[in-house]
């Protein structure tokens, strides 16, 4: 039988060199898992479905609207602080949405106000489908926007949790012990 004695130190015992090796070494231990969790979440909160991301080279977050547009803008002003770029985005679009219903109401009371004839008709036809054309813009801009939004939010969230701050974080909550070394114990 043979007995083995080994000396452990907490991180801020081992010398500067080694702190520095570890967090080099542990510079993903936040993110091995589902580090994305929060900001899925949070989308589906204002009723957003994320369905993908890449945050390195492809830079996209494939998103949709789970309801739509409207009830997506809605959520996000109770969910979202006034400061955040998701707030002005959806304050935004609320603002362009109204005036394209107002202008949409304003216009179907002058149609129906005239006198029938088909000249009118096709006029307010041709003005429908338009008006179609420019709400599913807007509708499209938006979630556009938002997807930005949410790119920047996942791309932010990975450098803080792969920080050395978050690093020496996680491994101080953990209390985590380490060899002289610096090997994790």
């Amino acid at each position: 039988m043979k007995t083995i004695e080994i000396t452990l130190y907490k991180f801020e015992e081992l010398s500067e060199e080694v702190r520095e090796a570890v967090v080099e070494k542990l510079w993903d231990i936040n993110v091995e898992h589902d580090w994305w969790d929060f900001t899925y979440e949070d989308a589906e909160r204002v009723y957003l479905k994320i369905g993908g991301f890449d945050i390195e080279r492809g830079s996209y977050v494939n998103m949709d609207f789970i309801h739509n547009a409207e009830d997506t803008a809605r959520e996000i002003l109770k969910e979202h602080g006034e400061s955040t770029e998701t707030y002005k985005l959806a304050k935004k679009f609320l603002e362009e949405n109204e005036e394209l219903v107002k202008d949409e109401a304003r216009y179907s009371t002058l149609y129906e106000n005239s006198e029938e004839d088909s000249e009118e008709e096709e006029n307010y036809r041709r003005y429908r489908e338009q008006a179609e054309d420019d709400m599913e813009e807007l509708c499209t801009e938006f979630l556009a926007e938002l997807e930005g939004e949410y790119l920047n939010m996942l791309r932010g969230e990975f450098e803080f949790l792969t920080s050395e701050e978050a690093i020496i974080e996680t491994i101080k909550v953990n209390d985590y012990d380490f060899t002289e070394n610096g090997e994790i114990y």
